[in-house]
């Protein structure tokens, strides 16, 4: 493998105190990204919030940046992200943030500089869309939705 990629990045005005993402350990895929919300957010159970990331960032084109949940948020509280994973596509320039559902039993809040989620820069293939009048038969045809069992 490669190097590490160039991502660049700029704190919004205001947000010098809120951590830019970052690896937490040596291994890490993910970079932890924190909140940026200028007061506590309280998540109740059901609800979805957007939450401000407090950055925007340019991804090199060919590739993405995916927004996921941070697993201890998800177990021990049920705050997910509904869209999991989030793009961030190369040409996008407007402020990270992150979309948290609460599908605990109990209200979250969320807090200025929180770690909320974790960031993955992935490489994109495109695709070229080619119409065709017949797809080639396979074994499996169009079983799909537990057609093998559940």
């Amino acid at each position: 493998m490669g190097g590490p990629i160039r991502i660049e990045i700029r704190r919004k005005d205001g947000c010098e105190d809120v951590p830019l993402p970052r690896y937490m350990s040596e291994h890490a895929a993910g970079m932890d990204v924190c909140a940026a919300c200028e007061s506590d957010v309280a998540i109740a159970p059901g609800e979805i919030r957007l939450i401000p990331c407090g950055f925007y960032l340019a991804v090199p084109a060919g590739y993405e940046a995916q927004m996921r949940p941070r697993s201890g948020l998800a177990v021990k509280h049920g705050i997910v992200l509904p869209n999991s994973p989030g793009t961030i596509d190369a040409d996008y320039r407007g402020e990270v943030c992150v979309i948290l559902g609460n599908i605990g039993a109990e209200t979250f809040t969320v807090r200025r500089g929180m770690r909320v989620a974790q960031m993955v820069i992935a490489p994109v293939t495109r695709a070229e869309v080619c119409e065709v009048d017949e797809l080639d038969a396979t074994a499996r045809g169009e079983g799909g939705f537990g057609h093998t069992g559940v």
